[in-house]
């Protein structure tokens, strides 16, 4: 499970753009991410709210909570695309076992509800999170015998994700923010300006 916070971490450091698709939250080049995708992940992870005890944990809500649910899904499409780039691939096994471990890891089944509120996860977007997590390990495989040392990893996997966002050009629907293309991060809609700005091409 510390993976995965270690990933939603990472999600927090990346992306977005302004979108202006009708009944899309983004796109990314081809991809359209709609509102319903990024709603439906919000209204999961409140209904697995009321099912466990939250007294200790610190929560995101209202927009802070719809543009981390918009960053990830963003992201693990960003990575995907950088894994076809650099020809690595995720398979559905490999997925089934990193879940069988996280589920290990957090105690069994019985806690993985508690688990996935914690760490600001849909259910049904837990196989997502790992495929994200898996391309991230193999794309830093990918770096590590470029000769990129441990401790650049973080900066240059990010590196490669805004350059991928610029390439195939990654819009957001100003309702959940504006592409700030200088730090590669979504301003939340409540602190941006009006006007949306989508990355380049």
């Amino acid at each position: 499970m510390k993976k995965i916070l270690a990933i939603t971490a990472v999600v927090a450091t990346f992306l977005l753009a302004g979108c202006s698709q009708v009944g899309a939250a983004a796109t990314v080049g081809d991809t359209k991410i709609t509102q319903a995708t990024v709603q439906g992940s919000v209204d999961a992870i409140l209904s697995e709210r009321a099912k466990v005890d939250t007294t200790q944990m610190q929560l995101e809500t209202g927009a802070s909570l719809n543009v981390s649910q918009l960053r990830f899904h963003l992201l693990s499409t960003l990575l995907r695309e950088l894994g076809k780039e650099l020809k690595v691939n995720v398979t559905k096994a490999e997925i089934d076992t990193r879940r069988a471990s996280i589920i290990d890891q957090v105690g069994g089944e019985a806690s993985l509800p508690t688990a996935l509120v914690n760490a600001g996860i849909a259910p049904n977007d837990l196989d997502e999170y790992i495929e994200a997590i898996a391309y991230s390990d193999k794309i830093s495989q990918k770096l590590v015998a470029a000769g990129v040392t441990e401790d650049q990893l973080g900066a240059e996997i990010q590196k490669l994700v805004v350059a991928k966002a610029k390439e195939i050009g990654v819009t957001v629907n100003p309702r959940y923010g504006k592409w700030d293309p200088a730090t590669a991060d979504v301003v939340a809609a409540d602190s941006a300006e009006s006007a949306v700005t989508p990355s380049g091409k």
